[in-house]
């Protein structure tokens, strides 16, 4: 665990703020994350809004290896979206039909295609958590909006360690800096966040 509980209870501010929270099938298959809002109080200030205790979970997959029995699809009542490669729509709506929503994704899955549909489902506001290939896709795909980044007070000494961001061609880089709005103390991590497009909004959480 790099983060602390000042750091989670952040996060899942972050959470309650959004419309949909999006993993990769990767993160489902080896974290089995339950993607809720944790805390009582922010539940009930969504509920109060009219809208759902905790966020669309939302995930993307090029092969449809998921278990039905994840808690991504059997915790909470949040909706649930699966965008799958054309090539396995049909295996994926037989396995997942019952617990999700599939949605054929393209092939190979567009990103761009996911957000627009996304977006004509109300979400506005999208967070992606992971994992790697999820942050690597929307960065270099230039659909990001904002970074998050925490620092821990210590070091991973295992080259096996997971990366952030895999490969790729990013749109920031020395000659293109991405603009640092804020640093900010939580508990023993530092937060960076980093605006990075015109639609940044810095009133944001």
């Amino acid at each position: 665990m790099l983060s602390g509980e000042d750091d989670l209870d952040r996060v899942d501010a972050v959470r309650a703020s959004c419309d949909a929270i999006l993993v990769g099938a990767e993160t489902v298959r080896r974290d089995n994350p339950r993607l809720l809002v944790r805390s009582a109080q922010r539940q009930l200030q969504r509920s109060a809004l009219g809208r759902p205790p905790s966020p669309t979970k939302v995930t993307v997959t090029g092969e449809a290896r998921l278990d039905p029995g994840a808690n991504f699809f059997t915790c909470g009542d949040a909706d649930r979206l699966v965008y799958c490669a054309t090539a396995v729509l049909d295996e994926a709506t037989a396995r997942l039909g019952q617990v999700a929503t599939v949605v054929d994704g393209g092939d190979p899955i567009d990103l761009r295609r996911v957000v627009g549909d996304l977006a004509r489902r109300g979400v506005r506001r999208l967070m992606v958590e992971g994992g790697q290939t999820m942050h690597t896709q929307f960065l270099c795909s230039g659909l990001a909006d904002e970074l998050h980044l925490v620092v821990a007070p210590f070091f991973v000494g295992d080259g096996r360690a997971r990366r952030f961001v895999g490969d790729g061609a990013f749109p920031w880089h020395a000659e293109c800096r991405a603009r640092l709005v804020e640093t900010r103390p939580v508990g023993d991590v530092v937060l960076l966040r980093y605006a990075l497009s015109d639609r940044f909004n810095q009133e944001q959480t």
